[in-house]
């Protein structure tokens, strides 16, 4: 009896401080509104029951030193993983050749292509060149090493963003669960886990990457928390911050695309929201319409832009990645040969060419003094396609009966027959019903005749993509196809390396599919003809929209055609959940300083039980909630938690995995990192849900036991497997 009356006065001790202090908590129904609303504004895990203002602040004040206290652990214990021994090993590693490479170029001013947005190599470059990398270091292969050269900045600077993960999962797993204990446990998972350590502390993309998507989720969270003050300074201050996040994403990898996609449902199921709260009027929904409009789709859009502009700008020297760009574009770089040059503007009979394919690696049209081997088709010329400029590029434009006319030179058009006679060795260009040497369902080409004498396997149709009939064939610009006259076919670049015989050069064949692809479509780059006036290029120069049409153009061809190479370790993304299989960064045998990028498999079987988990009690509630078994409020509100906040969760953690089982290109174990963020945070919420039901099973004190025992068995377990 004594315990009923004390019970029942708490209750009514509660309910007139209620009162009092005019708190509006939101009602079950009102939780299920966003996906990421909390249970209560001022509500905190373990925060003890108040009868007064001065209790009841003195209670929040504690909590928020206590969350602060765990912030500062959290941080202390992900910048000392992730720095620690930063400069170890001092050579190479893996994609370090790759990245820290385009930093240099970036120094240098150097151009160059890569299958990536630009935002990930400027800033690594910005990094190394504020503290003192020089850009002179070639990263030619793993395992090369660093010597004297200023590595560490670039390094550090990817750590310092990996360091940021852990807090910023802890943020979001706390402001969706309202839980320090959940947002522990996620904390702890990824400070601890190998995998996040190795793959943050080398000069890789992955780091810069994550910080983006993180930031954004972040910002998302936060600014759906700003609903009830819409249009004030922070709900603006998140909406820009979360857009701006999401333009550093996309502008380091396209896999950035996943986040934008998750913001991008939250962000309508909201707006869904919005338009049925009758409160509202519709000039007030159109309002929040288009301040999404501009803060998650133009802000971004620019950033993005701008990142490419900048990008145009600092490299604008010639290097490496000029051939795999179309020939206008290559003009505006100093130190190519179409830069500032001049040449006629249209082809003609008689002229001196050279023939670029418009595939990504295409190369040249290309032909040497060397036959083809005994056994491989005809043996004649090799004709290739070659990646650099060579004088063995050259081939004369001729008419089919060899007659050049004197005055004024006839102009090549559309549907014209034509010959192209090698200009070193005087082999016109040639094919016939021979297999090709790799693509056996195409044709042999080759180099035949002498000093322009041949047959009627030398005759070939000129064709401009889109043209008419009479149409002239433009230098640079014009997309041309050479179909043979007597087979049908069409040359093309297939893109395969021929062997050691064929100096490792790119196979040239005539295809009898006549598709219209870059492969068989080819361009007029150089153009020489004393006859002819000639035009600068600088009038041919694209503007910034199409060289920024046609980079986007070629980093996807170029992604697509991402193939493993022989012996090379790749992966499916079935091995990535059961870390069944990691990554070699350096070091192939004992002698060398050996580091393996693998996850924690602690952290990461966890993980994957917690997703069955998840859905089990998720279930579970929700037969309950149906079937309307009655729940203590605490059940009601974990519910929420479940269906709400992790819900978004397993959402990210889908968004950034599922999209790798239908992607063709070549995949690697680090590919997942971004979706076992979201794994992680799901685990956090999942397992403190899970632990503080534990009253289910045990009765007090003894499932208060039960809940802080898991959660420092968790941790050790994490701490033992480290």
């Amino acid at each position: 009896m004594a315990k009923e009356e004390c019970i029942s006065q708490w209750h009514k001790a509660k309910d007139t401080s209620t009162v009092r202090n005019r708190k509006v908590f939101p009602s079950p129904e009102q939780t299920h509104q966003s996906p990421i609303t909390p249970v209560s504004k001022n509500k905190q895990d373990d925060a003890p029951c108040s009868n007064g203002s001065s209790a009841d602040f003195s209670a929040r004040r504690k909590v928020d030193s206590s969350n602060q206290l765990l912030l500062v652990v959290v941080t202390g214990l992900s910048f000392a993983t992730r720095l620690y021994k930063i400069t170890e090993p001092p050579h190479v590693c893996w994609d370090e050749t790759h990245f820290g490479k385009m930093g240099s170029y970036y120094i240098n001013r150097t151009f160059f292509f890569d299958v990536h947005p630009p935002l990930g190599k400027m800033l690594i470059a910005l990094a190394g060149y504020t503290t003192g990398y020089d850009g002179t270091f070639p990263f030619v292969k793993p395992g090369d090493k660093y010597e004297h050269h200023n590595y560490w900045g670039m390094r550090g600077f990817c750590a310092v963003l990996g360091s940021f993960l852990p807090l910023f999962a802890y943020l979001i797993v706390q402001e969706l669960s309202r839980s320090h204990s959940a947002a522990i446990i996620t904390a702890t998972l990824l400070i601890f886990d190998t995998g996040c350590i190795t793959i943050s502390q080398y000069i890789l993309l992955d780091p810069i990457l994550m910080f983006f998507i993180m930031a954004a989720v972040l910002s998302m969270v936060k600014f759906n928390q700003q609903s009830y003050r819409p249009f004030t300074a922070p709900w603006w201050l998140w909406l820009v911050m979360c857009g701006a996040a999401l333009a550093g994403a996309l502008g380091v990898k396209f896999v950035g695309l996943f986040v934008i996609l998750l913001v991008g449902l939250n962000t309508v199921r909201d707006l869904w929201r919005i338009l049925g709260d009758l409160s509202l009027s519709l000039m007030d929904f159109a309002k929040h319409f288009l301040a999404r409009v501009v803060g998650l789709i133009l802000l971004p859009l620019f950033l993005y832009v701008a990142v490419f502009a900048v990008h145009f700008v600092l490299l604008n020297k010639s290097g490496p990645g000029d051939g795999f760009f179309s020939s206008t574009f290559q003009s505006r770089l100093i130190g190519n040969n179409l830069y500032n040059a001049s040449m006629p503007e249209y082809l003609a009979y008689g002229s001196t060419i050279t023939v670029k394919n418009l595939r990504i690696a295409g190369g040249y049209l290309h032909s040497h003094w060397h036959l083809y081997p005994e056994g491989v088709g005809a043996k004649q010329q090799q004709v290739t396609a070659y990646l650099h400029k060579d004088y063995n590029n050259m081939w004369l434009v001729r008419k089919p009966d060899n007659n050049t006319p004197s005055g004024s030179p006839d102009l090549v058009r559309h549907g014209d027959i034509i010959r192209l006679e090698h200009k070193e060795t005087t082999r016109n260009l040639h094919s016939h019903l021979h297999q090709a040497p790799l693509t056996k369902k195409h044709f042999q080409v080759t180099g035949y005749g002498i000093n322009g004498t041949g047959d009627t396997n030398d005759l070939w149709q000129v064709e401009v993509c889109g043209g008419r009939k009479g149409d002239l064939v433009k230098v640079l610009r014009s997309k041309v196809r050479f179909l043979h006259k007597a087979t049908g076919c069409v040359l093309y670049s297939s893109g395969k390396t021929l062997p050691k015989w064929g100096w490792e050069q790119v196979e040239v064949t005539c295809s009898p599919y006549l598709k219209e692809t870059p492969s068989s479509q080819w361009n007029i780059e150089d153009h020489i003809n004393p006859r002819l006036p000639n035009i600068s290029l600088s009038l041919l120069k694209p503007n910034f929209l199409e060289i920024l049409l046609e980079s986007h153009i070629v980093m996807i061809r170029g992604n697509s055609g991402l193939k493993p190479k022989d012996n090379e370790m790749n992966s499916k993304p079935w091995h990535w959940p059961i870390n069944y299989q990691g990554l070699r960064f350096s070091g192939v045998n004992e002698t060398e300083y050996r580091v393996y990028l693998l996850g924690n498999p602690v952290v990461w079987w966890i993980n994957l039980a917690s997703l069955g988990l998840y859905l089990i009690m998720v279930a579970v509630a929700s037969i309950g909630i149906q079937r309307g078994i009655s729940l203590q409020q605490k059940r009601l509100e974990h519910s929420d938690v479940l269906k709400g906040g992790g819900g978004l969760l397993l959402l990210g953690w889908l968004l950034h995995y599922a999209p790798f089982y239908i992607m063709g290109r070549i995949l690697y174990y680090h590919h997942y990192f971004p979706a076992m963020l979201f794994s992680s945070m799901l685990t956090g919420v999942t397992l403190d849900i899970l632990l503080k039901n534990a009253d289910l099973l045990l009765c007090q004190p003894y499932s208060d036991w039960l809940q802080k025992g898991g959660q420092m068995v968790l941790l050790f377990t994490v701490l033992y497997r480290r």
